[in-house]
């Protein structure tokens, strides 16, 4: 049997999540990946879960002061390889977005996802309706930012 929507679609979140684990070298628990697309803007953040504790991806080497060994690696959080994974993640969404269009399918408007990397098991949440650009005060970025601030609070 031939592919079908579904199976494009989740190429795509595969995708991101690789480049996600990519970037910390797989050395994570979980990978959060913030997906926004409204009124044709497109943007997207992503952070981890390292060791228990929730970080941002240029803090990743926060993570590692209770590890073992710290001084025998580190995380490359540099801007060059942040801009490359967002680039790489913008790029997912575009293809979401023609492959919604083709199969005359509604694009999310936001996509959560959580991929716990121990269990190789993904979560993702949908939404469909205007989040942002509804507040004038409010911004993808905004948005991305409160997720993260509710996972750290909450352990998600």
């Amino acid at each position: 049997m031939g592919k079908v929507f579904e199976d494009y679609f989740s190429e795509f979140q595969a995708d991101m999540i690789s480049i996600c684990l990519e970037y910390v070298f797989d050395r994570v628990n979980k990978i959060y990946i913030y997906c926004s697309y409204e009124e044709g803007l497109i943007s997207n953040d992503f952070f981890y879960n390292i060791n228990g504790e929730i970080v941002e991806r240029h803090k990743l080497n926060d993570a590692l002061i209770n590890v073992e060994n710290k001084d025998d690696f580190s995380y490359d959080t540099s801007v060059v390889r942040q801009k490359a994974v967002v680039k790489i993640i913008n790029e997912d969404i575009k293809e979401m977005i023609k492959l919604c269009k083709e199969y005359n399918r509604e694009m999310p408007t936001e996509i959560k996802m959580v991929y716990d990397v121990k269990a190789n098991k993904l979560t993702a949440d949908y939404k469909y309706e205007l989040v942002h650009t509804i507040d004038s005060n409010e911004t993808a970025s905004s948005v991305a930012r409160r997720w993260f601030e509710q996972v750290k609070r909450e352990h998600i």
